[in-house]
C-alpha cells in the first residue's frame, strides 16, 4: 500500500492515476497515523520550497524514513529531501540526503541567457546502477523545475541531464529516492522507473 502524502501541494491527480495505470494499491493522506503505516510514501510537490516546509509535517515524514520503508520524492518532493534551499530566502530542508537546491541562474559562462523556468524534454544519462534504474534504458523525461539539486559530487546522485547545469535527476540513498522530472508525465521510460519503484516496495516488505 502506496501512501501519497497530501499537505497542499502536490500534484496528487496525475501521480495517483499513474498509480492506478501500474495496478498499485494507494491512499492519499494526511493524517500521521495512517501515512506512518504505508509500505511507501510518495512524497509529491509543486511551488514553492519555504512554503512547503511551512505546511510539511516534517516529523511525520523523518520518522517515516527512520523506519527504513521506501519514500519518493517527486519534483518538489525530491527537492524537500535535501538540506536546504536557496528559494525566496535560505530555507532549512528534510536532510534527508546531502546536498543544496540551487537556482538555474540564466546565463551561461558566455554570458548568453536561457530560459528559466527550464520546462521540457531533457535524456537522463544513468551514473550508478539503482534499483530504479535495474533494466531500464537512457532516455527521455519530462522536466519542469526553476531549482535543481546541486549534488553532482554526492554518492546519492543516481542518474543526471543537462540543462546548462548538472542537473540531479535521480537520486537515492538506502530507502530515500528523489526524481527531479515527473515520472507521471514521463512516457514509457517515467512508468518504468515509477514501476521499479513498486517493485522494490514489494521486495523490503518481503524480508522485513
Amino acid at each position: 500500500m502506496i501512501g501519497i502524502v497530501d499537505y497542499g501541494m502536490g500534484n496528487l491527480f496525475s501521480v495517483s492515476k499513474a498509480l492506478e495505470r501500474l495496478n498499485a494499491d494507494y491512499f492519499i493522506s494526511g493524517d500521521k497515523e495512517e501515512l506512518l503505516g504505508a509500505d511507501a510514501l510518495l512524497l509529491p510537490g509543486v511551488g514553492s520550497f519555504r512554503d512547503a516546509m511551512e505546511v510539511l509535517q516534517v516529523d511525520t515524514i523523518k520518522e517515516f524514513a527512520a523506519s527504513g520503508k521506501p519514500l519518493l520524492g517527486i519534483c518538489l518532493g525530491m527537492q524537500l529531501l535535501f538540506e536546504d534551499s536557496d528559494e525566496n530566502g535560505f530555507t532549512k530542508g528534510l536532510g534527508l540526503l546531502p546536498g543544496h537546491v540551487r537556482r538555474f541562474s540564466g546565463s551561461n559562462a558566455a554570458g548568453e541567457t536561457y530560459k528559466v523556468p527550464h520546462m521540457g524534454w531533457n535524456k537522463l544519462e544513468f551514473v550508478k546502477t539503482s534499483p530504479l534504474l535495474k533494466g531500464l534504458e537512457e532516455d527521455y523525461v519530462y522536466f519542469v523545475h526553476s531549482y535543481y539539486v546541486s549534488a553532482e559530487k554526492s554518492e546519492v546522485l543516481l542518474a543526471k541531464a543537462n540543462y546548462y547545469e548538472e542537473v540531479s535527476a535521480v537520486v537515492g540513498k538506502d530507502n530515500i529516492f528523489g526524481m527531479q522530472f515527473h515520472p507521471e508525465k514521463s512516457s514509457k521510460l517515467g512508468m518504468a522507473l515509477l514501476n521499479n519503484f513498486l517493485k522494490l516496495v514489494e521486495e523490503r516488505k518481503a524480508v522485513r
